[in-house]
């Protein structure tokens, strides 16, 4: 029997009734929404530490940029080691962070999107595992094998780019604004954001980093289906480039810096895609000879 044959049997023995898919998928949805439940629950009770955490950046930002004041500089180097909290801060008499919020019920709901955006990060390893299991009956054995390294691969791309919106992004994106503010001739404008338009914008940036990061895995999944290759994706690297400055220019603020910020990255996993697709190519080369010797 060969390697196609006893996969054909295991998809057969695996069959099932409509009904027991239907209970099945009942099950799993039952299970992914009491650990959201969970998750949002969780989130919801430790709320206001996260948001001070995600807050961080700013408060960095906040503190070189009254230590030099309006027309100074700081390292870039600086401003990432105290976002981190591997530089102290500097300490201005009277420096303090201002957020403020201007509808009643401003503070709860913020707390609530905040809850619900944590408990998708909290409940991702079971939500990602139900559907595994829902789905890998239905799987030959070659891909169920393929299959659980992208559950592992995908969240930690993911926490790579969150990790560069919180320590790199963030910092420069709110130095920026705070360099915006006009004082001067009796008039200041100065930089106040409101509670919700912060979280907004942090889950936006996380959100836009954390998805684009996901292209190796996309890339790989479509070489896996056979829908591109790599001759095709170093053909059209160029194009490429083109588009992945367009979509950073899309979800990142209006500056150059946070575009540059989003597209390298973006470029270089473009590259890694490659050699991925690359390397799935010579494997499946591997995997038909060995098929065809048996035959």
């Amino acid at each position: 029997m060969t390697l196609s044959d006893r996969d054909e049997a295991e998809i057969e023995a695996s069959r099932a009734p409509l009904m027991d898919h239907l209970i099945e998928l009942r099950r799993r949805l039952l299970i992914c929404v009491v650990a959201f439940a969970v998750g949002f629950i969780g989130c919801f009770a430790f709320s206001e530490p996260i948001y001070l955490f995600l807050v961080k950046p700013f408060v960095a930002a906040q503190a070189f940029y009254s230590s030099v004041g309006p027309h100074g500089h700081v390292s870039p180097l600086d401003l990432i080691l105290g976002t981190a909290g591997l530089k102290a801060l500097p300490h201005v008499n009277g420096h303090t962070v201002n957020l403020i919020y201007t509808a009643p019920l401003e503070i709860l709901f913020t707390k609530m999107k905040l809850a619900g955006f944590g408990a998708v990060f909290v409940a991702f390893p079971v939500l990602a595992w139900q559907l595994y299991r829902f789905v890998a009956p239905g799987l030959y054995r070659n891909e169920r094998g393929a299959f659980l390294p992208f559950l592992v691969a995908a969240p930690l791309l993911f926490l790579l780019g969150a990790a560069l919106v919180y320590f790199v992004m963030l910092p420069f994106v709110m130095w920026f604004s705070l360099s915006q503010q006009i004082v001067g001739d009796g008039v200041a404008a100065n930089l106040l954001p409101k509670v919700s338009d912060y979280l907004n914008l942090v889950t936006a940036l996380l959100l836009a980093f954390g998805l684009c990061f996901q292209l190796p895995v996309v890339m790989t999944l479509l070489g896996m289906a056979g829908l591109i290759n790599s001759k095709l994706m170093s053909s059209g690297r160029r194009y490429a480039i083109v588009a992945v400055v367009v979509v950073a220019a899309l979800v990142t603020p209006p500056d150059p810096i946070s575009q540059l910020m989003l597209a390298v990255p973006m470029v270089l996993l473009y590259e890694v895609s490659i050699w991925c697709v690359r390397l799935i190519e010579l494997r499946r080369s591997k995997a038909d000879a060995l098929e065809a010797e048996i035959a």
